[in-house]
């Protein structure tokens, strides 16, 4: 019986099947044992152990030869996740290359860096999907750069803007989340093999060789210092994770918001046997959107245990390492799920241009009081303007007359009858389409050093 969200057949559609690969119980355990054999082999390099043990650990490190029955029993009666897992990577390896395995290394050693092999690979697969979100964007900034839409602030129209100049804002939003993770990862996930408490004490002196020889093998980071009681450099980038649910959150509410009945101006995907209701057939709900806020939910509820787990008791403390350790399968497979769930909605959006102006129309004018205080401004000042349309607008909205006739009849206008009105919506878009196809344009890479 599959229990938990990324497994049961109800949910498990929401997460990304290549990020739970990555997590699975098998790619743990290889990864554990891929360390392994990456510190034996470093020691090896430099005398430290015979190179003969070093080649079998190599050899023997294969996840698919572990009795995973047998393991779970064994984790269970001793109350150690790793040392039954240790206990069978012995009989694999045989003696004496046995009696070189975890020379000098404490389990948490292990675990954190696997994770970081992990973590590499989980990025990998965001980047690879925020990069796709951002050319869809890019492209729906450029096509609409010039398609007027009505601006809102607070929930209310405020002055009219494109399409293109809203999506230009998802998409430098999501470019600056893509960069805080590429910057964080490398420093974030690191070789950590300081042993029981972070001294190298059983290296022989030679701890800080081993662990950088290892990380290189491994394609990480050293950590330098390996303080057990430090997680701030992991936290960091789980808290850049919740950054970027963030922005995939608004992202999806704006979609939600637009997609609602009386605004009908964008439109998620939809295909033929995609259900909104068990019980009323004409609906079609912004489902994956509503999946994406969902994602986005769990996942900044999840970088709060992050924060949590940097406070630890001196010098090594499992109550916060245990919670770290079911962190990062959690956030890695949420992460990857946030940024995929984030390319498919944006990559299927359907823009209703014509909606989007229908709406424009919709107060009578009200939307370019600002465009026309600017111009009466010039003819009576600019205060005096505002009083004159803060009247006007009020007599549109209680009368429901058109916001030019309120002006027009205004005493204030006597002597300014004269004055053309912009009273086009499309008149008064600012640098709208400029901004958006600026945004739309490739970013520069990185030169390479």
């Amino acid at each position: 019986m599959s229990v938990g969200m990324f497994e049961s057949l109800v949910t498990r559609h929401w997460f990304s099947a290549e990020a739970r690969g990555v997590w699975s119980d098998r790619a743990t355990l290889q990864a554990w044992l891929d360390v392994e054999a990456a510190l034996a082999r470093a020691q090896a390099e430099l005398g430290m152990i015979p190179t003969e043990a070093a080649r079998r650990v190599a050899e023997a490190a294969d996840a698919d030869r572990l009795d995973l029955d047998r393991l779970a029993r064994d984790v269970l009666h001793a109350q150690h996740p790793f040392v039954p897992v240790l206990r069978q990577f012995e009989e694999m390896c045989g003696d004496p290359a046995a009696g070189f395995i975890h020379w000098g290394a404490t389990t948490q050693n292990i675990f954190d860096t696997a994770a970081a092999l992990q973590m590499r690979r989980t990025h990998a697969m965001i980047v690879e999907r925020l990069n796709r979100a951002e050319t869809a964007l890019a492209r729906l900034a450029h096509d609409h750069r010039d398609t007027p839409q009505a601006g809102r602030t607070h929930g209310q129209h405020a002055l009219p803007i494109t399409f293109g100049f809203k999506v230009a804002g998802w998409l430098e939003e999501t470019r600056r989340d893509r960069a805080r993770l590429e910057e964080r990862i490398a420093g974030s996930f690191v070789a950590c093999f300081g042993g029981a408490v972070g001294t190298f004490a059983a290296m022989e002196g030679r701890g800080r060789e081993v662990e950088a020889l290892a990380a290189r093998i491994l394609g990480l980071e050293p950590s330098g210092l390996p303080m057990r009681g430090s997680f701030d450099r992991a936290a960091d980038y789980m808290t850049a994770l919740g950054l970027l649910a963030g922005t995939a959150r608004k992202i999806a509410g704006d979609v939600v918001f637009m997609q609602r009945t009386e605004i009908a101006e964008v439109e998620e995907a939809f295909h033929m046997g995609k259900v909104g209701s068990s019980t009323m057939a004409q609906k079609r709900n912004p489902s994956t959107a509503l999946t994406l806020i969902s994602l986005c939910r769990m996942t900044n509820a999840h970088v709060g245990l992050a924060l949590d787990s940097m406070v630890r008791m001196d010098e090594g403390d499992s109550s916060a390492t245990n919670v770290a350790d079911a962190l990062y399968p959690t956030l890695g497979v949420l992460g990857v799920s946030v940024a995929q769930t984030l390319e498919a909605l944006v990559t299927g959006l359907v823009v209703h241009a014509d909606a989007m102006r229908r709406n424009l129309d919709l107060t009578n004018g009200l939307i370019v009081s600002e465009a026309v205080m600017m111009r009466l401004s010039n003819a009576m000042g600019r205060h005096h303007a505002h009083h004159l349309l803060y009247d006007a607008a009020q007599r549109s909205v209680m009368e429901g007359v058109p916001f030019a006739r309120a002006i027009r009849e205004h005493a204030a206008m006597r002597d300014f009858k004269d004055v053309d009105l912009p009273l086009d919506p499309a008149g008064y878009l600012g640098d709208s389409a400029a901004l958006a196809e600026d945004a739309a344009r490739p970013t520069p890479s990185p030169e390479v050093a």
